[in-house]
């Protein structure tokens, strides 16, 4: 197995280009993901957990907090707070820090869109769908970057969607996921030069239980049938595991050369809903 070199500690790390190229793995590092107890922010957590890491992660409801620990790791270190409060989701990385002694990187995971159809839609529904995709990711890395830059450097992912890079309804989650691509790209450059990294990852249509898909899966069987058919070349929807695995692999030594990247995770799909372009 090759040495990686890091800068400081626990930060980004290169490694030769001959040689062992086994996976260096994620053992040790130290990352937050937030909105960690249903859908993907779920299975990043218990990947990065299975894989050694010491995660620490935030959702609205104490009880998915604590049932994801039973299921996990004692070691995960969890709080319940709504990220578009005032303060709180700034105070969680600043205990995460204290807690483990450093950050290696960090996940913007929770999202969601308020509000329905464009002429439905309010003011403040399209207010309170850029808070939790946009604001919240951007307020995420801002209070993450002085401990990643006193690592040496570290890796953030912000989680965006299909939605962000094709279009298809409601505006208002479009707009948004589509502006998270772009954090990424523009901090990738400005914090470039501390070592940090920063990628979007846009998953597809993914199947969940219990959520749209899966429902449209089991209730309307024939209208699944034609989206797949329609909209999906690969046959099926992706699998939330599979999108965790890119965000681990974001997350790793191995991707060191890759920043200001947006990697779309989606099977080839064609257009984000049953409703093509």
């Amino acid at each position: 197995m090759f040495d990686l070199v890091r800068n400081g500690s626990g930060g980004p790390a290169t490694a030769p280009l001959d040689g062992d190229t086994g996976w260096p793995g994620l053992r040790g590092k130290r990352v937050l993901v937030t909105g960690g107890t249903r859908g993907l922010g779920e299975q990043i957590v218990r990947l990065l957990c299975a894989e050694g890491v010491r995660v620490a992660t935030c959702a609205r409801t104490a009880r998915d907090l604590e049932t994801l620990a039973a299921a996990t790791s004692p070691g995960l270190f969890t709080r319940p707070l709504d990220v578009t409060g005032p303060g709180r989701l700034e105070e969680f990385v600043t205990d995460t820090t204290n807690r483990f002694g450093g950050l290696d990187g960090v996940v913007a995971c929770t999202g969601g869109s308020r509000g329905g159809a464009f002429e439905q839609a309010t003011t403040e529904d399209w207010a309170a769908t850029w808070a939790v995709n946009v604001a919240h990711a951007a307020r995420l890395v801002r209070a993450a970057v002085p401990h990643l830059r006193a690592a040496g450097g570290g890796s953030v992912v912000v989680i965006s969607s299909i939605s962000g890079w094709k279009p298809g309804p409601p505006a208002q989650y479009s707009v948004a996921k589509s502006a998270q691509i772009q954090l990424a790209a523009s901090l990738a450059r400005e914090l470039g030069p501390d070592g940090i990294r920063v990628n979007a990852v846009s998953p597809g249509s993914m199947l969940i239980p219990g959520r749209r898909w899966d429902r449209m899966r089991r209730e309307e069987p024939e209208a699944f049938a034609r989206f797949v058919a329609a909209e999906l070349p690969g046959g099926a929807p992706v699998a939330p595991q599979e999108v965790a695995r890119v965000v681990a692999f974001l997350l790793s030594d191995w991707s060191s050369g890759i920043s200001g990247a947006h990697l779309p995770v989606d099977r080839a799909q064609n257009a984000p809903s049953p409703d093509g372009y």
